[in-house]
């Protein structure tokens, strides 16, 4: 008889966007709170209801359930604009996103906040001559961590203090002044006007904000389940991802607990989200990119630009190794595999099996960026199916070689399938009768 968990990490199994704003959306509906624990408003998740389009940056996916409560855990960078204008546009759409101790969304109060200067220091550096491009999508994230672990950071408690944020503001924009006018020759911003933008949006803000970490605990302690949304990717973990093409935050299994306030004893399954392929936006290693005319296939066929950017996706076969590493540093018992019929016109499937570096055979991924460069992937060359997925809801249903694709990824990778996407709207996934047992 399946064990049932009561809480479940659900993250990218890679560089993001897998399409875990699909999966958070089709399984909330079994949970009563989905928290966000990491990242900022540059992790984008896209929902598609019966046609609709939801793109989600800063709230977690589960608003979209009624019923379904979201919260902003700690370890997220809380831009306050970006926050009201992403609750305006929801409440626009006819959702009811609530505020209140029985409202539907909660900010945590331990959460750092996004500041005008933090941006500002972002754009200049990512554009300074010499300097190596990371990729990012220059809105602050990083320089607000940074300054969470410089502890200078403001909080969202801080936040609603209007004599500590006025204090905050103009130390802080006399120093990221001085600092960004002297390396950067960036104009300054202006202290005053910031604290009245802020203290306006401190108002707003102010009914979603509680002790987010008290809250979950007494959730789980009552019995209800929780599930816990990643932003990002695993490859992208500032400690375990292909530095430095990384985020700032703990991207991985582990920044749940560290994100949220609560204890890695109440994690109940950890599930990764992969694409049937792999996508990255920007820079960084990409051992199995393509370059051919597969990838411009996988694009327009898998709809592969940025949520939040808008940038083209660069397109690669799936990476076991890296599969695998990612599913060792996570405890991954469940994989959720997205865009498979993304896949129905290849009629060949290259699946990267391990790596030649410096001509010897490895299956494990190098920590520096110089094993990175010399890599060759080694192929295992699968047939496609070379017909239609869409909307298969079965897996006995599905072609013969799709599911032999499948059960090689599963054999492979080291965790079993749970789901399975074969199209971008929550009806269109398939869900195994194993994994259904455990998490109901």
């Amino acid at each position: 008889m399946a064990i049932q968990r009561k809480t479940a990490v659900i993250l990218g199994a890679q560089w993001g966007d897998e399409g875990k704003g699909k999966i958070v959306d089709v399984l909330s509906e079994r949970f009563s709170v989905v928290a966000r624990y990491a990242g900022g408003h540059n992790a984008g998740h896209t929902v598609i209801i019966g046609g609709k389009k939801f793109v989600l940056q800063l709230i977690p996916c589960g608003v979209l359930r009624p019923g379904c409560r979201g919260v902003i855990g700690n370890g997220v960078v809380l831009d306050p604009m970006a926050f009201l204008s992403e609750v305006k546009k929801l409440r626009e759409a006819g959702l009811a996103i609530a505020s209140g101790r029985d409202g539907q969304l909660f900010v945590s109060n331990r959460a750092q906040v996004i500041l005008p200067y933090h941006r500002m220091i972002e754009l200049a550096a990512e554009n300074a001559p010499g300097r190596t491009k990371i990729g990012t999508t220059s809105r602050g994230i990083g320089p607000a961590y940074e300054d969470k672990m410089h502890r200078s950071g403001l909080r969202v408690i801080d936040l609603l203090n209007t004599a500590l944020l006025r204090t905050h503001i103009e130390n802080a924009c006399h120093e990221k002044n001085t600092i960004a006018a002297a390396l950067f020759g960036t104009a300054p911003l202006d202290p005053k006007a910031m604290y009245e933008e802020y203290a306006r949006a401190a108002e707003q803000i102010a009914p979603f904000v509680t002790d987010t970490a008290e809250l979950l605990n007494e959730v789980i302690e009552k019995g209800e389940k929780v599930m816990f949304e990643g932003a990002q990717g695993a490859l992208l973990d500032i400690d375990h991802g292909t530095y430095p093409y990384v985020t700032s935050s703990s991207s991985t299994a582990g920044g749940a607990v560290t994100g949220t306030g609560v204890g890695p004893n109440r994690i109940g399954t950890v599930i990764a989200v992969t694409k049937a392929y792999v996508t990255r936006v920007g820079e960084g290693p990409f051992p199995t990119e393509i370059h051919d005319d597969s990838a411009t296939l996988l694009r327009a066929r898998g709809q592969e630009y940025g949520a939040v950017t808008g940038r083209p996706r660069r397109c690669g076969w799936l990476d076991l190794p890296l599969l695998r590493y990612s599913n060792m540093i996570n405890g991954t018992e469940w994989l959720v595999v997205t865009k498979m019929d993304v896949m129905d016109e290849c009629a060949e499937i290259p699946v990267c099996t391990g790596y030649k570096i410096g001509g010897r055979l490895t299956e494990t991924i190098p920590a520096e960026m110089r094993g990175f460069e010399t890599i060759q992937p080694v192929y295992t060359k699968l047939k496609g199916w070379a017909c239609s997925t869409e909307g298969i809801t079965e897996f006995e249903r599905l072609p013969k070689l799709a599911q032999e694709y499948l059960n090689f990824m599963e054999r492979e990778s080291g965790a079993r399938i749970g789901m399975v996407s074969t199209g971008p709207d929550r009806e269109q996934t398939m869900t195994m009768a194993a994994f259904d047992a455990v998490l109901a």
